[in-house]
C-alpha cells in the first residue's frame, strides 16, 4: 500500500518509488501539508500537536483553503449560502483509503487497468454551518510516480437551501518557501507553447484562459522548479489540469514568503447553483515531482498519458502517415483532384488520405453552412460514401475534416434553430470575419448535444472513415443560454465543456475503430482532457519548420510525442512564407505523428523520390518516436541549434535529430551529447560500420557533419548490435 495512515499523530504518507507526499489533520480539525519531495522513510518527525489558540490561519500550510476565518490568501473555495456570506471553515470529518482509483466522471481523468496499479485516499472535509462537504481525492500512481489530486462540493443541507459556488479550484498545496522559479507555456495562434520561466516574487502571478477552451495563449500546465534547473538537473513540481475549458493557474507568495499553488477552472465569471442533495466534481490535475530536471519531469508525463490517458484502439497502435488537402486546395477541389492527391499519397507510401474543410453545404469559404453535415454534389456529384470507397479501394485510407461544434448564420441549421447559439437573448451574437463567419452550438443543451451526435453518426455509418479532425475555431463568446434560468447563466462554459465530454464520450465509445484527432485552429486546445477522448492533437496551424521548433519542443514538457500532429507543408511556407528544404522540413515533421499538407500532384519526380525515402525511413523509426522516451538535447529558446532523441523501452534502438536555423561564419560544431542510452552497449550509427559505446555518445558525442547553409538537419538512427557489459 503506497498510502499510510498514522493513527496516533493523524498522518497521511502517500509515497511512490519517487516522492513523499505528506500531511496532517491537526487536533482542531484542519488539514494541513506537510511535505512534498523526495521519498523518506520515516515521517514521524512532521507531526504537530495545534490547538486552536497556536493556530495561525494566515501562515498555516493548507490542503483546501477557504475564505473567511483568518486566511488572507487567495482560497481555493469560495461558497456564497442563501443568507449571502461567504465565510467558510472546513474541518476534518473522515477518510477512506482503497486499492485502484475511483473515476471523477463526467470529466475526463487518468485511469487504471488493475486496482494494483495505484492507490486512492478520499478525505472528506465539512463546513458545518453551511453545510457544505467537501471530499478530497489523491490517488498514487506507485511505479509511475504520479501524484493526482481532485475535489468534489456536496450540498448537504437539510433545510433545502441552495448554495452559490464562486470558486471552486481542484486542489491548493502551500509551499513553506518561494525560492522557485515559474516555468508556464505560452503564446498565440501559430506560435503554441513557448517556454518562459521567470522568479516567484510576492504576490500573484497566474496564466489562464477566459476564452471558453484552454487557448493557444495559455496552457493549463505550470511548474515550479528550482533555480537554475536543466533537463537533467534540479527540483521540479508539474502540474498539469486535465480540463478543456477556460482554466486559472496561480501562484501567491505570502509575506512570509511562502507559496501557494492552486489550478482549476476559471471562477471568472463562473457561479455554480448547488441546490441540497447535488454535487459538484472538479477536474483533475496531475502532478509530478522530478529531482533530475525537467526531462525526467517530461518523461514521466509522457509515459502516464501514453498508457492511462489516451485510450481504445490507437493508444498502443502506431499511427498512420497521412496526406491532407488543406493547404493543397483549401475550398477549391473537384473529386478528380481529390483522387489524384490520393493516389499520389498511396504511390508515396502514405497510409491515409484526409478531406478537409469545404466538401459540405455550399462551403467555398468559411463565411457558411456550417451545421448543414450535407455533401456538396457541385463538388462531389457521387456522394461522400462513393469517394471514401473509391479512395479505400486504392488501399489507403480515408479520413474527415468535421467542425461539430459551430454553427453558420447563413445555414439552414441556424435558420431552423436560432436559439441554438449561444447567445444573450436582447444581443446581437457575434459572427465577423475575427470569429471566422461563425457562431457557437450551445452545447449546455441536450437537445443540440444529440443532434450534432446523431449528425456524426450518420455519417460515420454510412462512409468507410477511419479518421476524424475534430476542428473548433473560435472562442466562446455571448455567453447566454436559452434554456438556462438567469441564476444559471454563469454555469454555461462549464455546463459547454460538459456537453463537449458527454458528445465526444457517446461518438468515440459508438465508433471504437476511427481515429480521432482534436484540432483548435492547431494547438488551441491541447490538453490532457482532449486527449482522453482523441489520442493526438494538431499541434499547431503554423506548419514552417523553424518555428515548429519551439512549437513542438515546448509542447513537448508534458505531452508525448505520439499525440503531436506534425506534417510537411508547402515551401515558401502559407503562414511565414519562408523557404526551407524537403529535408529540413521531414526531419521536423518526423518528431511526431507525420503527415503532408500540400499538393503531390504537383511534385517533380525527384521530390516524389524523396518523398517516398521519408516515408519509408519515418515508417522504421515511427515505433521508437511513438512509443519510446525523449530526451531533449538542445533548446531552440536558448541557441541557434537545437537537437532532441528517442530511445525505446530495451535502450536498443534510438533516434536523433539535429538542427541548425542560421548559417554563421567561423563557427565550428560542437560534440552533441546524446542521453538515454545504455553506456555498456554499442551502437551502430545509420546502419553503416561506425559503432560506438552508449558511454561514449553519452559523454564525448557524436559531431554533426556535412551541414550547408541556413535551414540544416540532420539525423542519426543508432541501433545496438553487441552488449559489452561488465
Amino acid at each position: 500500500m503506497s498510502i499510510i495512515f498514522d493513527k496516533e499523530h493523524n498522518l497521511f504518507h502517500l509515497k511512490s518509488e519517487g516522492f513523499s507526499y505528506i500531511m496532517q489533520v491537526l487536533d482542531i480539525g484542519y488539514l494541513t501539508h506537510l511535505y512534498w519531495g523526495k521519498p523518506i522513510r520515516n515521517f514521524s518527525s512532521f507531526h504537530k500537536s495545534l490547538h486552536d489558540a497556536h493556530v495561525n490561519l494566515d501562515a498555516l500550510a493548507q490542503e483546501y483553503a477557504v475564505y473567511g476565518t483568518g486566511d488572507f490568501r487567495t482560497p481555493t473555495l469560495e461558497v456564497q449560502q442563501e443568507n449571502g456570506s461567504t465565510v467558510g471553515e472546513l474541518k476534518y470529518v473522515s477518510h477512506v483509503i482503497m486499492n485502484g482509483k475511483p473515476s471523477i466522471a463526467p470529466l475526463p481523468s487518468t485511469y487504471i487497468e488493475v486496482p494494483e496499479e495505484a492507490d486512492s485516499l478520499i478525505i472528506t472535509l465539512a463546513d458545518q454551518a453551511s453545510g457544505l462537504t467537501v471530499e478530497l481525492t489523491y490517488t498514487v500512481y506507485q511505479a509511475l510516480n504520479v501524484l493526482t489530486r481532485s475535489a468534489k462540493l456536496i450540498n448537504k443541507r437539510t433545510d433545502g437551501e441552495y448554495l452559490k459556488v464562486g470558486r471552486a479550484l481542484s486542489f491548493c498545496i502551500d509551499y513553506e518557501h518561494s525560492n522557485y522559479e515559474l516555468l508556464q507555456l505560452s503564446g498565440a495562434w501559430c506560435r503554441e507553447k513557448h517556454i518562459y520561466r521567470r522568479e516567484l516574487v510576492p504576490g500573484l502571478q497566474s496564466v489562464d484562459s477566459k476564452r471558453g477552451f484552454s487557448s493557444h495563449q495559455q496552457s493549463p500546465f505550470i511548474a515550479l522548479t528550482s533555480k537554475n534547473t536543466t533537463e537533467k538537473n534540479g527540483e521540479v513540481y508539474g502540474f498539469n489540469l486535465v480540463y478543456s475549458g477556460s482554466f486559472l493557474a496561480e501562484v501567491e507568495v505570502d509575506q512570509f514568503y511562502s507559496a501557494r499553488v492552486q489550478m482549476g477552472i476559471n471562477p471568472f465569471d463562473f457561479a455554480w447553483v448547488l441546490k441540497a442533495g447535488e454535487s459538484l466534481q472538479t477536474p483533475e490535475v496531475v502532478m509530478v515531482y522530478s529531482d533530475k530536471g525537467l526531462g525526467q519531469m517530461s518523461r514521466t508525463y509522457h509515459r502516464l498519458y501514453r498508457k492511462r490517458l489516451c485510450r481504445g484502439l490507437y493508444r498502443d497502435t502506431e499511427r498512420p502517415i497521412l496526406i491532407n488537402n488543406w493547404e493543397a486546395t483549401y475550398f477549391n477541389f473537384t473529386e478528380t483532384k481529390i483522387e489524384e492527391i490520393a493516389t499520389t499519397g498511396k504511390e508515396l507510401g502514405m497510409e491515409l488520405f484526409v478531406l478537409d474543410d469545404g466538401w459540405f453545404g455550399k462551403r467555398d469559404s468559411d463565411n457558411c453552412s456550417l451545421g448543414d453535415w450535407i455533401v456538396d454534389k457541385k463538388k462531389l456529384p457521387n456522394g461522400l460514401d462513393t469517394l471514401a470507397q473509391n479512395i479505400v479501394n486504392k488501399d489507403i485510407r480515408f479520413g474527415l475534416w468535421f467542425e461539430p461544434e459551430m454553427i453558420s448564420p447563413d445555414s439552414d441549421l441556424y435558420r431552423e434553430h436560432p436559439d441554438w447559439c449561444l447567445h444573450v437573448p436582447e444581443r446581437t451574437p457575434m459572427s465577423t470575419p475575427s470569429q471566422r463567419n461563425q457562431l457557437v452550438l450551445d452545447l449546455s443543451q441536450e437537445e443540440v448535444c444529440n443532434k450534432v451526435i446523431d449528425m456524426l453518426s450518420n455519417i460515420l455509418s454510412t462512409a468507410p472513415i477511419s479518421y476524424v479532425k475534430w476542428d473548433m475555431n473560435r472562442p466562446l463568446t455571448d455567453m447566454g443560454s436559452a434554456k438556462l434560468a438567469k441564476e444559471q447563466q454563469r454555469e454555461i462554459a462549464h455546463r459547454y465543456v460538459l456537453g463537449l465530454y458527454h458528445i465526444l464520450e457517446t461518438i468515440t465509445t459508438k465508433f471504437p475503430n476511427v481515429l480521432f484527432e482534436s484540432c483548435a485552429s492547431g494547438g488551441g486546445r491541447f490538453d490532457p482532457g482532449m486527449l482522453y477522448y482523441m489520442p493526438q492533437t494538431w499541434t499547431s496551424d503554423d506548419t514552417d519548420a523553424v518555428e515548429r521548433l519551439k512549437i513542438q519542443y515546448g509542447t513537448s514538457l508534458v505531452s508525448p510525442a505520439i499525440t503531436m500532429g506534425s506534417h510537411i507543408s508547402a515551401s515558401p511556407n502559407h503562414q511565414v512564407g519562408r523557404t526551407t528544404s524537403l529535408d529540413f522540413r521531414g526531419h521536423v515533421a518526423m518528431a511526431g505523428n507525420f503527415g503532408y499538407e500540400l499538393d503531390l500532384t504537383k511534385f517533380s519526380e525527384e521530390e516524389k523520390e524523396l518523398v517516398k525515402s521519408q516515408v519509408a525511413f519515418y515508417k522504421t523509426i515511427r515505433p521508437i518516436i511513438q512509443f519510446g522516451d525523449q530526451y531533449r538535447l538542445l533548446s531552440p529558446f536558448e541557441d541557434n541549434q537545437t537537437a532532441w532523441m528517442y530511445v525505446n523501452e530495451d535502450q536498443t534502438e534510438a533516434v536523433v535529430f539535429f538542427y541548425r536555423v542560421l548559417s554563421k561564419p567561423h563557427t565550428l560544431f560542437t560534440k552533441l551529447k546524446l542521453d538515454g542510452l545504455n553506456p555498456f552497449y554499442n551502437y551502430q550509427i545509420n546502419d553503416s560500420d561506425v559503432i560506438l559505446g552508449g558511454d561514449e555518445l553519452m559523454d564525448s558525442g557524436i559531431l554533426p557533419e556535412n551541414l550547408h547553409g541556413d535551414f540544416a538537419s540532420c539525423c542519426w538512427k543508432l541501433k545496438a548490435v553487441k552488449c559489452c557489459k561488465e
